[in-house]
């Protein structure tokens, strides 16, 4: 039931301020400790200074002829003060914002859950589970550090230079200027580097999207593409995005290796004590300074230097977080089914009803073309037609997978679109062609349909599905856990997911190809365990293989969305028009014959 793959990866323009808008709404529920976080860092980051003038009052002060040992003393409690303040500090701001991060991730990750459990259901068959993946994972994850750190570091390497530069200037303003012009050099480069560098991150970030959809393609299909000799063009795919994302890396960080150089040797601590030293060697010498009037800028003039690679370090993960963010919100404003009315509406009985249905993926493509169809309670509803007339596709709309964009699907007089989605589900089931099992117990794959079913039940469905004495073969029995000790075959999880539907008795059934990965002795079983989950169902059966529903009681023909022909086997066959035709295909293929 997949429909084709819309979803195109382009390029927004304006994404770096839908990231900034987006940052700012998701942290909003924290905003408060963040802001407390950042008020005790404030503390730290001046209580960090404190102990190098510190260190410069002792030195002046041990120069001294007499020494004041008290005001030795008084120094050196003052600096064993200001450290253990700004440990103190530093460590409840960090407390505050880790537990404001594991506040943050909790939230996000309830309300990804929240929204995704109301979009139709055919937007996850729309979407590459790489990106599904790397926004709940990947980019919740990038903003721990921004939570959890970058904003301490943020404030840290603004406050500490600041708080440094207030003692420097108020020591000589003349030596403060040539000691930290280096400083000043290297924020000019950093700021003439980082032009544009928004876009950059935003072209890095969709690479690296790129090659995690690229990646789980690649390992989830390996085994067909391999079968059918096709590994080396699937490889090829993969590591053209690996390579893509090389070069454009590589691009990138090519045009800022030389300014990014420059900007980190004029940054670099080192540099700025050459420079005092120079600068202080040369006003002692000319006499306008003392020696000890050198100090504060050999000593405290690191301190502003420093922290400014910080905030090179800590504005590339706000960038970095910004993309994350926006990545977070689209997935958060995904559009989501229409909220039922304030009186759900309730099924009457099992009679399923298309009326007027017209659907497209897109406006300028329509799959189903004005389909009106009833299926009676307790009948075999078949879909045939040649590949892409829409039976898939139709079939999905009665499990509202998608809503349709005209007309209505109804159970029991109960518009879908007017029903609660635990009411809609405990009346439909599904039986798909794709199986997929989670990775837990036999048993407890059998019980996503009930989970409160007892042992009795579950092995009372797999006994009517044919598949119980192929579980109690397992290591484990209905314990064996699916992808461990439980290596099922196609046909063998088939006859689960209908010992699954059979668990949750509803009384419509939806199977799309349900026999598609079986083997002949499979398909047997399969047929059987079918024979019994229809019986007393509404079913709505999508088919290639006409032999399956030749004793439906209502096939439906579609050709190009139109139900085209309708009726039982024989009349079908008796009308020689497209069914006919089909049946006989196929026919011809099963004996040898050329059609």
């Amino acid at each position: 039931m997949s429909p084709p793959d819309a979803a195109g990866h382009q390029e927004d323009p304006n994404a770096a301020s839908h990231g900034q808008a987006a940052l700012g709404d998701l942290l909003a529920p924290v905003r408060s400790r963040l802001i407390l976080a950042c008020l005790l860092e404030v503390i730290g980051a001046c209580a960090k200074v404190v102990p190098l003038i510190a260190l410069v009052e002792l030195a002046r002060e041990l120069l001294r002829d007499p020494v004041r040992e008290e005001r030795v003393w008084s120094v050196v409690a003052i600096a064993a003060g200001a450290l253990l303040l700004r440990l103190l500090a530093s460590g409840a701001a960090l407390t505050v914002t880790h537990l404001a991060d594991t506040a943050f991730q909790l939230d996000v990750r309830r309300r990804a859950a929240r929204r995704l459990g109301h979009v139709p259901l055919g937007w996850f068959t729309d979407r590459s589970s790489g990106r599904v993946k790397k926004a709940l994972t990947d980019d919740v994850a990038d903003l721990h550090h921004l939570v959890g750190h970058a904003y301490l570091d943020l404030t840290t390497a603004i406050v500490a230079p600041s708080a440094a530069l207030v003692y420097l200037l108020a020591s000589d303003w003349r030596l403060t200027f040539l000691t930290l012009l280096p400083v000043l050099v290297g924020i000019i480069q950093y700021a003439f580097m980082m032009r544009g560098q928004g876009e950059q991150m935003e072209r890095y970030q969709r690479s690296i999207a790129d090659v995690s959809a690229a990646a789980v393609e690649f390992v989830d299909g390996i085994a067909v593409v391999k079968t059918f000799g096709q590994a080396g063009h699937a490889h090829t795919r993969f590591t053209s995005a690996a390579e893509s994302f090389v070069n454009d890396f590589w691009n990138w960080v090519r045009g800022m290796l030389r300014g990014s150089t420059v900007a980190e040797l004029a940054l670099a601590p080192f540099t700025t004590l050459l420079a005092a030293l120079v600068a202080g060697a040369a006003f002692v010498q000319a006499g306008w300074a003392e020696p000890a009037d050198v100090l504060p800028f050999l000593v405290v003039g690191v301190a502003v230097a420093g922290p400014f690679l910080e905030l090179n370090y800590a504005y590339q993960h706000l960038v970095s977080a910004r993309h994350a963010a926006g990545n977070i919100q689209r997935l958060l404003s995904t559009e989501i089914l229409p909220p039922t009315a304030d009186t759900p509406a309730i099924p009457v009985d099992a009679r399923v009803r298309f009326a007027g249905v017209r659907f497209g993926y897109s406006d300028d493509t329509e799959v189903i073309r004005g389909v009106d169809l009833d299926l009676r309670p307790g009948t075999v509803t078949a879909l045939v037609g040649p590949s892409g007339a829409g039976k898939s596709t139709l079939a999905s709309l009665l499990a509202r997978f998608w809503d349709p964009t005209e007309g209505h699907v109804s159970i029991g007089d109960a518009d879908l679109r007017e029903m609660e989605q635990h009411t809609l589900y405990q009346h439909v089931g599904m039986v798909l062609q794709d199986i997929r099992l989670v990775r837990d117990s036999v048993r407890e794959n059998m019980r996503l349909a009930r989970p409160d079913a007892s042992d009795e039940e579950v092995v009372a469905a797999a006994q009517a599905a044919n598949i119980h004495e192929r579980i109690m073969a397992l290591p484990r029995g209905y314990d064996s856990v699916h992808g461990e000790d439980a290596n099922l075959s196609g046909g063998e999880a088939q006859r689960v997911a209908i010992a699954r539907a059979l668990l949750a008795d509803t009384p419509v059934i939806v199977l799309d190809e349900a026999t598609a990965y079986a083997d002949p002795d499979s398909e047997t079983a399969i047929q059987n365990a079918l024979s019994r989950l229809a019986a007393g169902r509404t079913l709505l059966v999508v088919a290639h293989r006409l032999r399956t529903v030749t004793g439906a009681d209502q096939i439906c023909v579609l050709n190009e969305g139109r139900i085209v022909e309708r009726g039982d086997h024989e009349s079908l066959l008796a009308r020689g028009g497209l069914y006919a035709e089909l049946w006989g295909a196929q026919e011809a293929l099963a004996e040898g014959r050329t059609p």
